[in-house]
């Protein structure tokens, strides 16, 4: 019994009712422009005294209701009443006019239908309350049931007397369940008529799909630029204490070098946080502020590592100013997040060897350094370093490899340069 009380007069049935009759009152116009038509037509009978005549009134507006649902409001207004009121979905249902023919006939057979189930629940909710408040009072009234109050014969009876209260409960129930029928079924109808095409859905899905392709690529460069930064400056830091007392050169470079990576750093944050603010999907993820590369930017990446004491034995066999724009461009990260987990894993006084070279019409990128404590160790919040360079290279056709073999931990990266030119 409580679910059928919801059902028929819980909040959502209530909300969709008001939707009815707000309906209904949109369709008084149309049903005025009809009766004057009928009303003519029917010799100039009082049409709204007639049941039949308001009827034929009601069903000529609403081709009318038709004609001028194709005004570019309509279907904004009346999503937004039925995610209101109806309680669909918002991604179901589109915002902005309709444009093709089939959104427009779409919008005209909604607009329509609502008016029209609109109008009979409408009247109805004015014509059945109160006869049944009427049927209820009947046996405890007797004024009620004075011969000029229109009544039935039928109610001078005893057991109809008895029933009356009976009755028009039951028409009060009825209504309601009328009401919420219909209710339900313009909401079920809804994501159909004023929805979406294909078209549309299909257009949103790619926009998502860009959008998150750009905030995936913001939060690896976040993740390789600040990650990086933030060992190097660790060990630097490190490094720079110990020596405090006994190599002031180093510890001037050690400073030096944080000072250089920090400005870095902050400057490519800024820039990838503007983006973030401005939710600008479309234009440079670096603003002002120029992605590193391989061809600009090595060196400085080497420095800047030798300076927090790990040893780097770089070969380059290849001109990086020749390589194309984005290969460059991630082979610079690529090279800097396999550096920042040889900072974090290898330890102390541990050469690493890396290796850049341009085979087979691929850049090849290889760093390693003894196997021990190399392996990136499960960490909470992170371990995002080797899936980031794995998403790096696919994204540009190429493959990386990543574990130990034998005595050293080895990464293997290689990149096309024709695809990608």
């Amino acid at each position: 019994m409580t679910a059928l009380a919801l059902l028929l007069f819980g909040r959502r049935a209530r909300l969709r009712w008001i939707h009815l009759v707000l309906g209904g009152a949109l369709a008084m116009p149309y049903v005025l422009v009809g009766s004057v038509v009928v009303g003519p037509v029917a010799g100039g009978a009082n049409v709204f005294g007639s049941l039949q005549l308001q009827l034929a009134s009601f069903a000529l507006g609403l081709p009318l209701a038709a004609v001028t649902s194709l005004f570019p409001l309509t279907r904004p207004l009346e999503s937004g009443v039925v995610r209101w009121l109806c309680g669909v979905e918002a991604d179901r249902l589109a915002y902005d006019p309709a444009r093709t023919k089939g959104e427009k006939g779409r919008t005209a057979a909604w607009f329509t239908l609502h008016l029209g189930a609109g109008g009979i629940v409408a009247g109805m909710s004015l014509a059945v309350p109160p006869f049944a408040a009427v049927l209820i009072a009947l046996p405890f009234v007797s004024a009620l049931r004075d011969d000029r109050m229109g009544l039935p014969g039928l109610f001078h009876h005893a057991w109809a007397l008895v029933l009356s209260p009976l009755a028009g409960a039951a028409m009060l129930v009825a209504l309601a369940g009328c009401a919420a029928a219909c209710g339900t079924l313009l909401a079920r109808w809804a994501p159909a008529l004023l929805g979406p095409s294909a078209e549309d859905r299909v257009a949103a899905a790619e926009a998502r799909a860009a959008d998150l392709a750009v905030r995936n690529r913001l939060a690896r460069e976040l993740h390789d630029s600040v990650g990086h930064a933030l060992s190097a400056v660790t060990l630097q830091a490190s490094a720079a204490r110990r020596l405090l007392d006994t190599d002031p050169d180093f510890v001037r470079e050690a400073l030096a070098a944080i000072e250089d990576t920090t400005r870095r750093t902050v400057g490519e944050l800024d820039a990838v946080l503007g983006v973030l603010r401005d939710g600008d999907a479309t234009g440079d993820a670096w603003g002002t502020a120029p992605a590193p590369t391989l061809a600009t930017d090595l060196d400085d990446l080497l420095r800047r590592t030798r300076a927090g004491g790990l040893r780097v034995d770089a070969t380059v066999a290849a001109d990086p100013r020749a390589l194309p724009a984005p290969v460059s461009r991630e082979a610079y990260r690529i090279v800097q997040e396999g550096l920042s987990n040889a900072l974090r894993h290898a330890g102390e006084k541990v050469t690493v060897a890396l290796r850049v070279e341009v085979l087979d019409g691929h850049l090849r990128i290889t760093v390693e350094n003894p196997f021990g404590t190399a392996a990136p160790a499960p960490r909470p919040g992170g371990g995002h370093g080797l899936r980031g360079i794995a998403d790096r290279a696919r994204l540009l056709g190429g493959s990386a490899e990543a574990g130990p073999e034998g005595p050293v931990w080895r990464l293997r990266v290689r990149l096309p340069l024709e695809a990608t030119a």
